[in-house]
């Protein structure tokens, strides 16, 4: 008969289990010695609470060095999660959230060479509504979401937009548009002042995924009424923000 093992015992032994774990995760190849110091445990628990998540191929021990690292099992983990995640619904507290904190348009949207895709959209319903829709595109060259994505795609993606003019401020010679991006890029988000319509500035940050690829961006739209070339600044890191958390639960990092 199994002895009864106090429920408390158990979330403890689960939590510095997870502890050793997460340790590994940031300094592979630890010793058992090193592994235990750097925990704050005997070697004797680190060897007992080691063992299954061996057994489970969460972790790898060296046959032998004896140092441990993450086992193959973190991998299948990892990709089903990966699996699971639907962009619109990853990003969806976050685009609440900016919506609530900044009372402009909130806009998600990925990338289909030479356009962007618009596929969410969360209003602030006291403001004039954006024309845009759900399902609908636009040219990448022109809004703010098309250049956050744009200043991380390699050279030969430029080549190929037809730099049409939306309004009398778009962005048409390709040698003002790299220096853009490249502007882009250093302050980590980018704008549209009155690039796609004439009474609308947006600003813009791009989202990566698990292989630091820009996956989408996120934006803030609104009249130039509200949105003034002083509150872009102000703009810029709250999206460029939010664009770093929702990039974080896709596994990704911020550039």
């Amino acid at each position: 008969m199994l002895a009864h093992v106090p429920e408390r015992n158990q979330s403890a032994s689960l939590r510095r289990a997870l502890a050793v774990l997460e340790h590994v995760r940031e300094h592979s190849g630890l010793s058992l010695t090193q592994l235990a110091e750097a925990v704050g445990l005997p070697k004797s628990t680190v060897l007992r609470l080691a063992a299954p998540l061996v057994e489970a191929k969460l972790l790898d021990r060296d046959r032998r060095t004896g140092a441990y690292r993450l086992g193959h099992g973190t991998l299948r983990l990892g990709q089903s999660y990966l699996a699971t995640l639907d962009l619109r619904a990853v990003a969806a507290e976050e685009s609440h959230r900016l919506m609530a904190e900044v009372r402009e348009t909130v806009h998600l949207v990925v990338y289909d060479p030479p356009h962007v895709v618009y596929i969410d959209k969360v209003e602030n319903d006291a403001n004039v509504r954006m024309a845009s829709r759900i399902g609908s595109r636009g040219p990448a060259h022109s809004t703010a979401v098309g250049k956050a994505i744009l200043a991380w795609q390699p050279e030969e993606a430029l080549a190929g937009l037809a730099l049409e003019p939306r309004t009398e401020h778009t962005i048409v010679d390709p040698d003002r548009l790299r220096a853009d991006l490249a502007h882009t890029r250093r302050r980590g988000y980018a704008v549209d002042d009155r690039e796609n319509e004439p009474e609308v500035r947006c600003v813009a940050a791009p989202i990566f995924n698990h292989h630091d690829a820009v996956a989408a961006a996120i934006s803030v739209s609104g009249l130039t009424s509200r949105i003034t070339a002083a509150r872009v600044r102000e703009l810029g890191p709250l999206v460029a923000g939010a664009a770093a958390r929702i990039s974080r639960k896709l596994g990704g990092q911020c550039q």
